[in-house]
């Protein structure tokens, strides 16, 4: 075991593993204590980097492209209090930061991690169920459905119609942005047949952000949604390599055309189908290959 102590946060290296632990110093952002520990499997990780500065340097890990629903939903926009994959260290443990980079590398080198990016995420996203309240609005999130409802602060027309409820298959993508000057950020989700170019302030699939406090919070609700959409890398084509004829991939990507009857199933049973899936893979009779073809046939028919 490897570790790096600071009022900053703990990073530990073990058993495959890093282990990020926010401090409890004051600059310890809001999102990042939210977050709590962070265990990020070796296989994630594309490199380890440590810049000395004249007060502090700065430890920072890149994880593979694709690996992290949070990464993926933000988009490199997190700032430097909130970004779990950084770690502010004071000038008298330079060493220890620069031996710990060093058992890193070697670690990633010995276990043959490759850098380049995956077609699943590595780290499961924030945990469930999920409530955060920002901006115009609060934004919940339960595995199925996402909910929107807005406050005193929200544009009338937008909360004309009330409260949104929306159900996880009707969601294409989401994205967060935050606040940078003058102009406002967003928790945006894409809705299969709704219009894409509403300013957020008059979205009602978007809350409005406006740089305060609990901004950051809600990238934890994107990325909680990001972990469970079809990942934007996976293959889409049917077919996995190795995978055997007939198994339950083969059968759940090849299940025939039904036409307008298909098209119109029920979501209930589609959702209790994504269950069963879930139980197959805890169990071990699904890889993880399988299981994540299977649940996108699934998606894709809802």
């Amino acid at each position: 075991m490897t570790e790096i102590i600071q009022s900053d946060g703990t990073w530990v290296l073990d058993d495959g593993a890093l282990r990020l632990t926010p401090g409890r110093d004051k600059n310890v952002g809001l999102l990042r204590r939210t977050l709590g520990e962070i265990r990020v499997p070796l296989a994630a990780l594309a490199g380890v980097s440590f810049e000395q500065g004249k007060r502090a340097g700065r430890l920072r890990l890149r994880l593979r492209d694709g690996a992290d629903p949070l990464l993926h939903a933000t988009a490199g926009r997190l700032t430097e209090p909130h970004d779990p994959y950084q770690l502010l260290v004071e000038s008298e443990r330079y060493g220890v930061a620069e031996y710990f980079v060093d058992v890193v590398r070697d670690a990633l080198r010995l276990e043959q991690v490759p850098s380049d990016p995956v077609t699943e995420y590595l780290l499961p996203g924030p945990a469930l169920p999920l409530s955060v309240s920002a901006g115009d609005g609060t934004a919940s999130f339960d595995g199925e459905r996402v909910r929107l409802e807005w406050n005193w602060k929200t544009e009338d027309a937008k909360a004309a119609n009330g409260a949104r409820t929306l159900a996880l298959a009707d969601i294409t993508a989401v994205e967060w942005l935050p606040a940078a000057g003058l102009e406002n950020g967003f928790l945006r989700l894409t809705v299969r047949g709704a219009p894409a170019d509403v300013p957020p302030k008059h979205d009602p699939n978007a809350v409005e952000l406006w740089g305060f406090k609990r901004d950051p919070l809600m990238a934890l609700v994107a990325a909680a949604v990001q972990a469970r959409l079809p990942h934007p890398s996976a293959p889409v084509d049917g077919t996995v390599d190795g995978a055997v004829p007939g198994g339950p991939v083969a059968v759940e990507a090849a299940a025939p055309d039904r036409g307008a009857e298909g098209a119109e199933e029920d979501h209930d049973t589609l959702l209790r189908r994504l269950r069963e899936l879930g139980e197959l893979h805890r169990a071990g009779v699904l890889t993880d290959e399988e299981f994540t073809l299977a649940k996108q046939a699934v998606l894709r028919r809802m």
